[in-house]
This record gives C-alpha cells, sequence and structure tokens, in this order.
C-alpha cells in the first residue's frame, strides 16, 4: 500500500497504525498520531485499519528551546 507519511510517500505493507508505527521505530506515550486530518488516540491504533493512499502524520515532542 501506498501512505503518505509526514509529507512522504512511503511504500509499506503494515495493516493497522500500531504496527506501522512500530515498524517505523516510533514508541512512547508523547507520541501523536493523525490519519486523514482526523486525530487517532493511543487506545486506538492497534484496530485503526490503514487504507491505500491514508496520509499519515506522526508528531513526536521536540527537546530544546
Amino acid at each position: 500500500m501506498t501512505f503518505i507519511i509526514n509529507g512522504e510517500t512511503h511504500e509499506r505493507q503494515e495493516e493497522t497504525l500500531a504496527t506501522l508505527l512500530s515498524a517505523l521505530d516510533y514508541e512512547g506515550e508523547w507520541l501523536a498520531t493523525a490519519v486523514n486530518g482526523e486525530i487517532v488516540h493511543r487506545e486506538e491504533r492497534a484496530k485503526y485499519r490503514l487504507s491505500d493512499g491514508d496520509r499519515i502524520e506522526i508528531l513526536t515532542p521536540m527537546q530544546g528551546g
């Protein structure tokens, strides 16, 4: 399937948001995700099924100032 992840096109095979995040090494409590402009809460990621063409935004906190 083709996904647009943080503005870049990727060919991936993961079927859920949780498996995609794991495959991309995104872990942690402070992660924010959205698919096609809709927020997907941490509790929903394991059951959230991805579809070809989904736009996925993954946000992580930045340190520094």
